[in-house]
C-alpha cells in the first residue's frame, strides 16, 4: 500500500494550520425574524439580504460545491474571497500493471483558493497538493503528482473586466472536454478515458465575450505543458435557455514539439483535439453527454512516422436524491486508429488500433461541508496489443477499481 508522501503531510498539516489561524471573518447571515407586536402597528418590514452563493472558481460540475467563502481584507486589493478543501482517498484494483500496487491511500486534495470576483481588475489563486487520478493509468502518489506534473500552484490567473469582454493571463484550466482537473470538481472521483486524450492545465492569455446567449472564447497557450506557446484553442457556446446549452471546442498544436515528458507526452502535445458537448441540467438531474475526435499527424521530424486518430464518446450523468444523497454514472467508449503490425503505428490507447469501453458509477453523500463518496468502474479493452494492457504481463484486458474519497469543503 502506497503511504502518502512528506510533502502531502506537510501541505496538509500547513493547510490546517492556516485555517485554524486565520483571522478572516465569515459572511454575515441574517438574523430570524422576531414575531410581530399584534398590539402595534408593524414597523415596514427590512428585506433579507440574499444568502451568499458559491464563487464560480474553481469550477464544479456537481454533486459537491464550494463552501460559502471567507471574506478577508487585503489592502490595496480590497475584499478577496477564499475557499479551500481538505480530503483524503483510498482505492483497490484488479489487475494492476507491473510495478504499481494493487491497493493505494493519499491525500487527494488539500488546497486553498483564493480569488478576488469584483471590479476590473480580479486574480485566481489556488496552491496545495493534489492527485489526479484516472482511469486505466497506473496510480501516482500525491507527492509525485505535484512534484512531476503542475507543481505546488497548479492554477492562477489574472482577469482584467470590461463589461461582457474580460481577459485572462495565466495558469488556466483548458477549455477541452466536459471534466475539469480536479477529484472534487467533477461528478465522479476519476476522470474517465476520454480525459486521458485531453490536456488539463495550460500556460497563456485567454480572452471571454458573451452575447446574449451565446458565449466565445480563445486561447493561445502552451497546450499540454509545453511552455512553448504554439496552441490555440476556441469555444463557441449556446444557452437554448436555463437547463439547455450546447458547445463546440477545437484546439491543436500550430506548430510542433519534440519534447516527450509525463506532463507533455509526445504525441498528445502535437495533436488537434474536438469536442461537441450538449448539456441539460434542470432539478435533480445533469445530463452531460459529448463527443471527441483527436488526431496525430504525421511528422517525422519529431518522431512521428505515422500519424493516428481516436474517436470516443461519453455520457455523464448525475441524479439528485434526498438527505444529501446523489449517484452519478458515466459509460465511455474510446477507438483508436492504427495496425499493430505496422513497425511505425503509434499507441494512443492500448496498442494501436485498440479501444476500450469503460463504466463508473459514484454515489455521493453530503452534509454541509463534509463529503462521502465511493465509486466503482471497469475498463475493459478490445483489439488491444498484449504487453500494452493490464495485469503484470499487460496481457489482462479488464481492469476494475474501487475508491473511496472523503473531505470537507471550507
Amino acid at each position: 500500500m502506497t503511504k502518502p508522501s512528506r510533502l502531502s503531510l506537510v501541505l496538509a498539516a500547513a493547510l490546517i494550520a492556516s485555517i485554524l489561524g486565520a483571522t478572516a471573518t465569515s459572511v454575515a447571515q441574517t438574523s430570524p425574524t422576531t414575531p410581530a407586536d399584534t398590539t402595534t402597528p408593524a414597523a415596514p418590514a427590512t428585506p433579507a439580504a440574499a444568502a451568499p452563493a458559491p464563487l464560480a472558481m474553481p469550477s464544479m460540475a456537481g454533486p459537491l460545491s464550494t463552501a460559502i467563502p471567507h471574506e478577508i481584507a487585503a489592502g490595496p486589493f480590497g475584499k478577496v474571497e477564499v475557499t479551500g478543501i481538505l480530503s483524503g482517498m483510498g482505492s483497490i484494483e484488479a489487475n494492476a500493471v507491473a510495478g504499481d500496487p494493487d491497493s493505494h491511500w493519499d491525500v487527494s486534495n488539500a488546497q486553498v483558493f483564493i480569488q478576488k470576483t469584483n471590479g476590473w481588475f480580479q486574480f485566481y489563486l489556488q496552491g496545495g497538493a493534489y492527485n489526479l487520478p484516472a482511469l486505466g493509468t497506473p496510480f501516482f502518489s500525491t507527492g509525485d503528482t505535484v512534484r512531476h506534473i503542475y507543481g505546488p500552484f497548479p492554477e492562477g490567473y489574472l482577469k482584467l473586466v470590461k463589461g461582457n469582454f474580460n481577459v485572462e493571463v495565466g495558469a488556466l484550466p483548458t477549455l477541452i472536454g466536459a471534466e475539469y482537473t480536479f477529484t472534487f470538481e467533477n461528478m465522479n472521483i476519476e476522470r474517465g478515458i476520454l480525459w486521458n486524450q485531453e490536456n488539463a492545465v495550460n500556460r497563456g492569455v485567454q480572452l471571454n465575450y458573451t452575447h446574449k446567449k451565446l458565449t466565445a472564447a480563445f486561447s493561445w497557450n502552451d497546450g499540454f505543458y509545453s511552455n512553448r506557446y504554439s496552441w490555440l484553442w476556441g469555444s463557441l457556446t449556446y444557452a437554448f435557455n436555463g437547463a439547455n446549452t450546447l458547445a463546440f471546442v477545437a484546439g491543436g498544436n500550430a506548430g510542433a514539439y519534440a519534447k516527450n515528458t509525463l506532463v507533455t507526452p509526445l504525441f498528445l502535445n502535437n495533436e488537434s483535439i474536438y469536442n461537441l458537448l450538449y448539456t441539460y441540467s434542470k432539478g435533480n438531474w445533469v445530463i452531460n453527454p459529448y463527443l471527441q475526435y483527436t488526431d496525430v499527424p504525421t511528422n517525422a521530424s519529431i518522431g512521428i512516422l505515422q500519424g493516428a486518430h481516436t474517436t470516443g464518446g461519453a455520457i455523464l450523468v448525475t441524479r439528485l436524491f434526498k438527505h444529501g444523497v446523489s449517484v452519478a454514472a458515466r459509460p465511455e467508449y474510446l477507438k483508436s486508429s492504427g495496425n499493430a503490425l505496422d513497425p511505425n503505428a503509434i499507441n494512443l490507447l492500448y496498442g494501436p488500433g485498440s479501444g476500450a469501453f469503460a463504466f463508473t458509477v459514484t454515489p455521493t453523500y453530503i452534509k454541509d461541508g463534509f463529503f462521502l463518496r465511493g465509486e466503482f468502474s471497469i475498463v475493459h479493452a478490445t483489439s488491444s496489443t498484449p504487453g500494452a494492457v493490464f495485469g503484470s504481463s499487460g496481457t489482462e484486458t479488464n481492469q476494475p477499481r474501487g475508491v473511496l474519497e472523503a473531505g470537507f469543503m471550507f
